[in-house]
């Protein structure tokens, strides 16, 4: 066998625990024979959790979702109900591609954490060296040079939550900032909330100024970085960021919102379009993928290499498990001063569920939502996504979302 053959092999070994078993009419222009993997079990939680998935669905008029479970790195069961496009007819399937808001989040991570591996940056470095225009955020604490890289990682700088925090929801304004010198422009009217260090409090643009950061270091713009580093060597190949390529286009979910018609008395779907610009909050939220790819990207957050030389290899280049390891240690309580239940690591959420630990990320963006959560003592794992935001009532919405993601937490033993 030539080396490129072996290559070639080992390359296919990575990518198709996870994806393949979910796009076989795209990987191989056929349905794929039942694996091993593709007969396992599900949790014996899963068809509770998938009548709560419908129920929560149904009851939230959301247009189009899926789901799917793991266990150390295999697709165990997935599920997919409503449209992707609800005026063309087309259904969710396993080729369908969500937009997953907030768990980009989670690529930034690795991809600063990469940098402090390979001895280009530190943690503790301050981020006005590389980023000297927020001097100009009031700091009534100080001075913005104590805040550091790891403060941004765990959202514990102060900096404000929304990136764009003024709009009113007119039509002509942005839907987020496009360019760095609208953030520049804003930084003299705004202010950190507490002394930065000190608490945890959610921060977009923080993920914003980490990819500056690795901008400055690779020379890379963060969406090459992530691809040359992470997408690529993972075998991600439907993962994309800003506009969807021609030949991905066809399976590009809508998304919609529910909302108050024009008489106030009644509620309507309306679809936002396909596609829609994040602006320069890509690096906090932009990531586009189907299911699969999520499934391969989690396989590698759980080491699921399988004895593998080359996949273990893989991994280890892109991050050594013992490092993601640390980017799970809880940093700050989300919720003081109960420090029973969720906390933030380093760009983490971590969970105590029982005798469990769960570590995971939501999303949310446009009509777009998402979770991702697993376990990483059993390596069991689920993902969802959903393609509908509900406005009528947020509180309502919220509260059936929270209650699904409790119960997508029974899978996780």
């Amino acid at each position: 066998m030539t080396i490129l053959r072996r290559f070639f092999v080992a390359r296919v070994a990575l990518c198709a625990t996870a994806a393949s078993a979910l796009f076989p009419a795209i990987s191989a222009g056929q349905s794929a024979a039942p694996t091993a993997a593709s007969r396992a079990a599900p949790p014996a939680e899963w068809p509770s959790y998938v009548s709560a998935f419908d129920a929560y669905v149904h009851a939230d008029s959301i247009v189009g979702a899926a789901t799917l479970v793991m266990r150390d790195g295999r697709v165990l069961a997935h599920h997919e109900t409503g449209f992707a496009d609800r005026a063309l007819g087309q259904r969710v399937d396993t080729n369908t591609i969500f937009h997953w808001g907030s768990i980009t989040k989670t690529l930034t991570a690795i991809a600063v954490m990469q940098l402090v591996e390979r001895g280009r940056l530190s943690l503790d470095a301050r981020v006005t060296e590389y980023i000297p225009e927020l001097r100009g955020v009031h700091d009534a604490w100080g001075s913005m040079d104590s805040v550091t890289v790891q403060m941004l990682l765990s959202h514990a700088s102060g900096l404000q939550n929304g990136t764009w925090p003024w709009t009113q929801g007119r039509p002509w304004e942005p839907f987020e900032p496009t360019t760095w010198e609208q953030l520049v422009a804003m930084m003299p009217y705004q202010e950190v909330a507490f002394k930065p260090g000190t608490r945890y409090s959610y921060s977009n643009p923080g993920f914003i100024y980490l990819a500056r950061i690795v901008q400055a270091l690779s020379g890379d713009p963060w969406e090459a970085y992530v691809q040359k580093n992470i997408f690529t060597p993972l075998g991600l190949t439907r993962s994309y960021f800003n506009a969807t390529p021609w030949h991905l286009a066809e399976y590009r979910s809508n998304n919609y919102y529910v909302e108050r018609d024009s008489a106030r008395r009644g509620v309507r779907v309306a679809a936002n379009g396909r596609e829609f610009n994040p602006g320069i909050t890509v690096p906090n939220g932009g990531w586009n993928a189907p299911l699969g790819d999520l499934a391969t990207y989690l396989a590698f957050l759980t080491n699921a290499s399988h004895g593998d030389a080359f996949t273990q290899r893989t991994y280890d280049t892109i991050m050594p498990h013992a490092t993601l390891e640390r980017m799970w240690r809880p940093r700050y309580p989300t919720n003081p001063p109960d420090t029973a239940g969720e906390w933030m690591a380093t760009s983490f959420f971590v969970y105590r569920k029982g005798d469990a630990t769960i570590v995971g990320h939501t999303g949310s963006q446009a009509g777009f939502r998402a979770f991702v959560y697993w376990n990483p003592v059993t390596k069991d794992a689920v993902i969802a996504a959903f393609n509908t935001s509900n406005e009528v009532d947020p509180s309502a919405s919220t509260k059936g979302y929270d209650a699904l993601r409790q119960v997508a937490w029974t899978l996780l033993r």
